[in-house]
C-alpha cells in the first residue's frame, strides 16, 4: 500500500454513485488531497520519518505524476512537461520509467515546496481536465485508475503523518477531536460459521478492481468460524498483562527475532504513563479507549495474539467469503479530511472500516495472473513476495475504496497503518 486536520477542513469526497463522470471523481479524489495537506506547514509536509513512510509533499507531487506521466505524456500531443526534473524526484519504483530519487532520502527534497507542490497539481489537473473529453478510452481507463492509486496515497498521507508527528518529543496534535460519550465495552466474542466447500473468490469483473484481484477463480474453504467483531484494546491489555510478549512460545520464529531485537512490548504508539495505558493519535496523545479495536499491530503480533487466544488468523479467502455477503461502502471511513480513528468495536460484523485485518494469507498471484503490458504492469505484481494480505479498510480508508476482493499487503513487522485482527477457528 499501507491518514488528519483541525475540524476547520471540511471538504468531503462524496462516495461514489454510478451517475459519477470522470471529471467529478478527478475533482474529488484531488481535493481530498488537498484538504487533507491544508494544515500542514512546509516542514510537515517535507519530513521523511522512516523509509518506510514518505513526506506529505511527495505524496502530493508523486500521485500528480502518475497523471502527468500515463496520462498527459503518453496521451496528449504536444503537451509539455510541467518541470522536467520532476520525474527524477516523483517516481515511486516504476524501473521502465528510468532512475529516480532513492526512497529513504524523500525526506531531502527541501525543494520544491510545498506550494510549488500545489501549483504543480494546479497544472495537471487544469490541463488533464480540459483533455478529459478528448481522451482514448485507454487514457481514460489510466485516469481512472490514477484515482484509486490517489486514494491509496491518501490513507498513507495521513498514517505517515501520523508516525511523523509521534517522532515529535512536543507530540502535537493535528485536531481536536470532539468529546465522546462513555461507550459500553462489547461482549464476548461470538463465532459466526463462514461458508465451506468450493466457493467463488477474486473480483467478479463488474466495476474497478486492481490487477492483484483477479482473476476471479475456485477456492477449497474447510469448515470454519470467523469472529463477529475484531480485537478490542481491552483484550489486547489481557494479552500484555498475561505475558504475551514475553513468552517465545506464541510467536513465530521471526516474530520472537523481531520482538527481542526491536524491544517490542506493546502496539505501536501506546505508552504507559500515570498507570494506565495511552496512545498517541492524530489528536494527540490520550488514554486509550478500551472498547475501541486494537490497531497499529503487526502481522507478528496478530498471529502471536490469536495463538494466545486459542485461535488463528482467517485466510484470506474465508474473509473474502463472509464480507461479500456486507456493504463495502459501510463503516467507519474516511469520508474528509477531519476526525480519523478507529470506533468502539460492535457485535454485527462490520467487515469494513475502523482497521484493516490481517489475514494468515501470504500476498501471492491467483493462478492465471498476469501483470499488464508497460510501466503500470508494475504496480502490483512485484511485489508478491514477502508479504501477507490485509482486508477489509480502515479509518483511513476513503469510502467506496474498498470491496470484499481487495488486497492489501504489508510486510509482517509493519504496523504504521491501521491494521488489527479478527480470529478465526477451525471447525
Amino acid at each position: 500500500m499501507s491518514t488528519l486536520v483541525p475540524s476547520h477542513a471540511t471538504a468531503s469526497r462524496p462516495a461514489p454513485d454510478p451517475g459519477h463522470d470522470l471529471a467529478s471523481r478527478y475533482r474529488s479524489v484531488r481535493a481530498l488531497t488537498l484538504a487533507l495537506a491544508e494544515p500542514l506547514s512546509d516542514a510537515d509536509a517535507t519530513v521523511q520519518s522512516m523509509p518506510d513512510a514518505s513526506p506529505a509533499k511527495w505524496h502530493m507531487a508523486h500521485t500528480t505524476w502518475f497523471f502527468e506521466t500515463f496520462v498527459l505524456r503518453d496521451h496528449v500531443p504536444g503537451y509539455a512537461l510541467h518541470d522536467p526534473r520532476f520525474p527524477f524526484l516523483f517516481n515511486s519504483y516504476y524501473e521502465a520509467e528510468g532512475k529516480r530519487h532513492a526512497r529513504h532520502r524523500r525526506g531531502m527534497i527541501t525543494r520544491p515546496t510545498l506550494d510549488e507542490v500545489r501549483a504543480y497539481r494546479a497544472h495537471v489537473d487544469a490541463a488533464l481536465l480540459a483533455a478529459l473529453a478528448h481522451l482514448p478510452e485507454a487514457a481514460r481507463e489510466l485516469v481512472a485508475l490514477g484515482c484509486h492509486h490517489e486514494e491509496q496515497h491518501q490513507e498513507l498521507f495521513v498514517t505517515d503523518i501520523l508516525h511523523l508527528f509521534s517522532e515529535n518529543p512536543l507530540e502535537p496534535a493535528l485536531y481536536a477531536l470532539e468529546p465522546k460519550a462513555p461507550v459500553a465495552m462489547p461482549g464476548p466474542i461470538t463465532w459466526v460459521e463462514g461458508p465451506a466447500g468450493i466457493v467463488p473468490v477474486g473480483h467478479d469483473g463488474q466495476g474497478f478492481a486492481f490487477d492483484c484481484e483477479g482473476p476471479r477463480h475456485d477456492a477449497l474453504l474447510h469448515p470454519h468460524a470467523l469472529a463477529d467483531r475484531t480485537v478490542t484494546n481491552a483484550e489486547w491489555m489481557q494479552f500484555i498483562a498475561d505475558g504475551g510478549y514475553r513468552d517465545p512460545r506464541l510467536w513465530l520464529s521471526d516474530g520472537w527475532a523481531w520482538v527481542k531485537g526491536e524491544g517490542i512490548a506493546a502496539p505501536l504508539y501506546w505508552e504507559e504513563r500515570d498507570g494506565g495505558w495511552t496512545r498517541f493519535g492524530l489528536d494527540g496523545r490520550r488514554a486509550i479507549d478500551p472498547a475501541a479495536p486494537v490497531t497499529h499491530v503487526s502481522f507478528y503480533e496478530a498471529d502471536a495474539f490469536a495463538t494466545w487466544a486459542g485461535a488463528r488468523l482467517p485466510t484470506e479467502f474465508e474473509w473474502e467469503a463472509a464480507a461479500a455477503r456486507h456493504d463495502p461502502a459501510g463503516g467507519n471511513q474516511m469520508d474528509r479530511a477531519g476526525a480519523i480513528e478507529p470506533r468502539p468495536a460492535t457485535h454485527g460484523p462490520a467487515f469494513f472500516g475502523d482497521v484493516w485485518e490481517w489475514t494468515g494469507s501470504a500476498y501471492r498471484p491467483y493462478p492465471g495472473f498476469r501483470a499488464v503490458e508497460g510501466a503500470v504492469g508494475e504496480y502490483n505484481g512485484k511485489f508478491m513476495n514477502g508479504q501477507f494480505v490485509l482486508r477489509g479498510g480502515s479509518c483511513a480508508t476513503p469510502r467506496g475504496h474498498a470491496r470484499a476482493s481487495y488486497r492489501n499487503f504489508f510486510y509482517p513487522h509493519q504496523r504504521w497503518q491501521f491494521t488489527g485482527v479478527r480470529l478465526a477457528k477451525d471447525l
